[in-house]
């Protein structure tokens, strides 16, 4: 197969592929926007100030970053990271510690708390009044001071997960934490519904091995090989699975390192993709970040389903996590085209998965018009009796300048019933979102993106963008690298009606974390009957007349319960509604307006 690229144009059309574990090159999927037609192209450049564009997206609010989390663009010593949420609040991570933002009214939150915490990275994940926080680089100290750590060996340094009692928000307490040999890139809670008592955590270490003499233990060994590797206890080739008690969080540690890319057959640690430095990508330059499984940048576990997916440097990965202590591989794929899998997201039924590459390690323009669309993308899979089959490809269509990191990056699910939507960040490509319920041709059906950042350097990159874009209690929020924080809600389109808008706010959660997904149910409702109404209009199954007729009796069917009318009325209506829509008993929309009328039995 090959992809039709057209003098800066991307020409996106529709491909299923057959599942294989070497995916190669295919088609892109997805909505075709020409550079000349698209507003996101030729954005007028700025900090605070940059051109926007938007389509069904609306910016609530954005707020810039403060001392002491403020610098220049590039400063990589205060970027905003990643973002987890716990009532009313969402955290933000930052490579200088992490800020707690109010957002009890998405239209207008505001900076309630600041924690100077240096380490890089800096992700975040909240369970209950617990904050785990990724600590990566050398200058982390288990104090949280700002002094650094000096010396190859150095007894006040911290690389790892730190963890603190949010139990008054308005001051965190440092719990121990936990040493690792390569630190914590990224993190993820998993929860095991038969352990209530426990809570595990997945680290992801992405740099250096620390020095035995620093940590002991750790064992360093050289990754550019293809020679199997069959000896000793490298650091490398395994995750740290750490269990905290939740009942004595401060006892929390490493209960187990399994090894989830090795070969069955032969037994080497390095059992997946191990491609050698200098290798070329199909780009025609090298790998950047080379394809090299040795570790995992992110793991996203979904307990629910005993099923966890590894986006893991050279292979994306699919775990049985039934026993949250020992995940075991069951399923890899890799493809050439793919320098980097960096994040996963499932479905809410965990019956597809996306996976993300940040090639260019997300501080290179990868949205050119030179870029094909294959590169720096979304891979779509369908999860079929536990394992991965291809489906097509997403990237952002509107094409980037040189001057804007732009590539794959951290997103989640929008809890729309009936459909598959993600909202992604794309660095300085903004945010997309994206009906993925076909997973052969996924759509874009909104999006928000500003102009490059021109400062401090007014023609280069300056690195900023959107880290991560949630959808949060009926909001999007966003970490802008350099600008601050960001909330953004939908609005009514074509694509996305005001009753499908109306039914995923209903999805209210106590907490959130992106990479621990959770079963999303919706209670019956009117708006998830409407939902599924505006659906069938929109695939023309429900039309004229019976359109008319079903929403009559819906609209008359909420009045009367509005007005404390008897059940019986109510049901009548509902039932009314279902029969006049002509829709098979089996059908998402009758079974919506049964189970609203077995609310008024």
């Amino acid at each position: 197969m090959t992809i039709t690229h057209l003098q800066g144009r991307w020409r996106l059309r529709a491909v299923a592929a057959a599942g294989a574990l070497l995916l190669g090159t295919t088609l892109l999927s997805a909505t075709a926007a020409s550079a000349e037609d698209d507003p996101r192209v030729g954005l007028a450049p700025g900090y605070q100030d940059a051109g926007t564009a938007a389509s069904n997206l609306e910016l609530l609010s954005h707020t810039p970053r403060v001392a002491p989390f403020d610098a220049a663009p590039g400063n990589f010593g205060f970027v905003n990271s990643d973002l987890a949420f716990t009532g009313d609040y969402a955290i933000v991570g930052n490579f200088n510690g992490f800020q707690v933002y109010d957002v009890s009214d998405a239209n207008a939150p505001t900076l309630h708390k600041s924690f100077v915490c240096p380490g890089g990275q800096g992700d975040v994940s909240v369970y209950g009044d617990l904050l785990f926080m990724s600590v990566e680089e050398t200058r982390g100290r288990i104090d949280c001071g700002s002094g650094g750590a000096a010396g190859q060996v150095n007894a006040e340094r911290f690389r790892g997960v730190r963890i603190f009692d949010i139990s008054d928000i308005d001051n965190p307490v440092q719990l121990p934490g936990v040493q690792t040999c390569r630190g914590s890139h990224t993190h993820t809670l998993v929860t095991d519904p038969d352990d209530p008592a426990n809570v595990y955590v997945y680290n992801s270490g992405t740099s250096g091995v620390r020095p035995a003499a620093e940590l002991a233990g750790c064992e360093n060994a050289s990754t550019n090989t293809q020679t199997p590797v069959t000896t000793g206890n490298p650091t490398q080739w395994r995750i740290d699975v750490i269990k905290v008690p939740l009942a004595a969080p401060e006892t929390a540690a490493i209960v187990a390192q399994p090894r989830i890319f090795t070969d069955a057959a032969t037994g080497a640690y390095n059992g997946l993709q191990n491609t050698l430095t200098g290798t070329l990508h199909p780009s025609g330059t090298a790998y950047s970040p080379v394809p090299n499984t040795n570790t995992c940048h992110d793991i996203t576990a979904y307990p629910e389903i005993g099923l966890a997916a590894g986006a893991c440097q050279g292979n994306g990965i699919l775990l049985d996590i039934s026993d949250p202590a020992m995940p075991v591989r069951i399923d890899a794929v890799s493809d050439p085209n793919f320098s980097y899998w960096h994040s996963a997201t499932f479905n809410n039924d965990g019956t597809k998965l996306i996976f993300t590459d940040e090639w260019g390690g997300g501080t290179s323009a990868r949205c050119r018009s030179t870029d094909r669309p294959e590169w720096g993308a979304d891979a779509l899979f369908d999860i079929v009796d536990g394992k991965l089959e291809f489906r097509s490809y997403y990237k952002l269509p509107a094409v980037q300048t040189t001057q804007e990191n732009c590539v794959a990056h951290n997103g989640s699910i929008v809890p729309v019933p009936g459909r598959d939507i993600m909202v992604q960040a794309w660095y300085q490509g903004g945010v997309s979102i994206i009906d993925f319920t076909d997973t052969a041709n996924p759509v874009e059906i909104a999006y928000l993106d500003r102009g490059p950042v021109d400062e401090p350097n007014p023609s280069g990159l300056n690195l900023a963008g959107y880290w991560s874009t949630y959808w949060y209690n009926g909001s999007i929020l966003g970490s802008e690298i350099a600008r601050g924080f960001d909330t953004l809600g939908l609005t009514a389109s074509d694509w996305m009606s005001e009753n499908e808008i109306a039914a995923a706010g209903e999805i209210q959660l106590d907490e959130f974390n992106a990479q621990l997904q959770t079963m999303l149910v919706h209670d019956p409702s009117f708006a998830v009957v409407r939902s599924y109404i505006d659906q069938a209009e929109r695939a023309g199954d429900l039309s004229g007349k019976a359109l008319k007729e079903v929403r009559k009796h819906v609209d008359q069917a909420e009045a009367l319960a509005d007005t404390g009318a008897a059940g019986r009325a109510v049901v009548a209506q509902l039932d009314n509604a279902a029969r006049k829509s002509g829709a098979a008993s089996d059908s998402a929309l009758a079974a919506a307006l049964v189970a609203l009328g077995g609310t008024f039995g």
